[in-house]
């Protein structure tokens, strides 16, 4: 087990993460910068290192360098990065692993297929998987305008980094694609330090029904069954139904399943004991 785990992120998420290392044994250490100085995450850890530079807290959380090395200071055995921020960047895999430090997440490898949505659409594209039709990603504007002829309308301007609906736009009208751009460009780089986009073909009125799936690092995984998350707000998930409705039997005892509700996240809510602990999802919405 950790001896201390660094927990680079905020708000709930680094709190609920706090009471795991607690009901694990682990020491928790917090990041903040001088603006979230008097944030509840900061007293809810065992120890509290001040990143960044005041006026920029958003660049503090982004930063690989602060982060390993508050990590280094307190002597922490493990950095979990929660969700957003630097959760699906590979450099701070890649920067913990060269620390010796662990990073509770996949490995920088997988990150870097992964974590950028553009890489994952053609993985899987290339694995045979079908997929939407997508631009590819680029900072240039008229490129990606003239993308979208091709690709079709009504279209999704995504972020290729990061996650949870940051960076995102459905387009339906072309004489609104421009301003599109520019709005989720802006986004992507505050929240996730990347401002590159790509064009996908939105469904309209879709399903999202995803897989979970866990592994350690010693090869075990498991997966946790479909989930329903097709309610959503701001293309964020709000509740998941378990399993969907639509599911006709119970694959283990053959009797009909009873779905139940779970609150979104609560699966990858919490670091696990595992040096490269991760969540896998595969959906059928153009809203991830």
């Amino acid at each position: 087990m950790f001896r201390k785990v660094l927990v680079a992120n905020r708000g709930e998420i680094a709190i609920r993460a706090f009471r795991a290392g607690y009901e694990l044994g682990a020491r928790t250490v917090a990041v903040f910068p001088h603006e979230d100085r008097n944030s509840l995450h900061r007293l809810k850890a065992d120890e509290a290192y001040e990143i960044g530079e005041p006026g920029h807290p958003v660049r503090a959380y982004l930063s690989v360098e602060e982060i390993v090395g508050a990590a280094r200071r307190a002597g922490a055995d493990a950095v979990y990065p929660g969700y957003g921020f630097l959760s699906e960047n590979p450099e701070l895999a890649r920067a913990c692993e060269e620390a010796g430090i662990t990073f509770v997440g996949p490995d920088a490898r997988t990150l870097e297929l992964t974590g950028n949505k553009a890489r994952a659409v053609a993985a899987a594209r290339a694995a045979g998987v079908p997929v939407l039709g997508s631009s590819q990603p680029s900072n240039d504007i008229d490129e990606l305008v003239r993308a979208a002829e091709t690709v079709g309308f009504p279209v999704f301007v995504k972020a290729v980094a990061g996650g949870g609906g940051r960076g995102m736009r459905r387009v339906e009208d072309p004489a609104q694609l421009r301003e599109s751009i520019e709005a989720a460009s802006r986004e992507a780089a505050s929240a996730f330090g990347d401002p590159t986009v790509f064009l996908e073909k939105a469904v309209v009125d879709p399903r999202h029904i995803e897989v979970q799936i866990l592994a350690d690092g010693e090869g075990n995984v498991i997966h946790l069954f479909e989930r329903d998350c097709s309610v959503q707000r701001r293309h964020q998930k709000v509740i998941e139904l378990r399993p969907p409705r639509t599911w006709p039997r119970n694959c283990a005892t053959g009797s009909a399943p009873t779905p139940s509700a779970s609150p979104a996240k609560s699966a990858t809510a919490t670091p696990a004991p595992s040096s490269s602990s991760s969540t896998a999802t595969a959906t059928t919405s153009s809203s991830r």
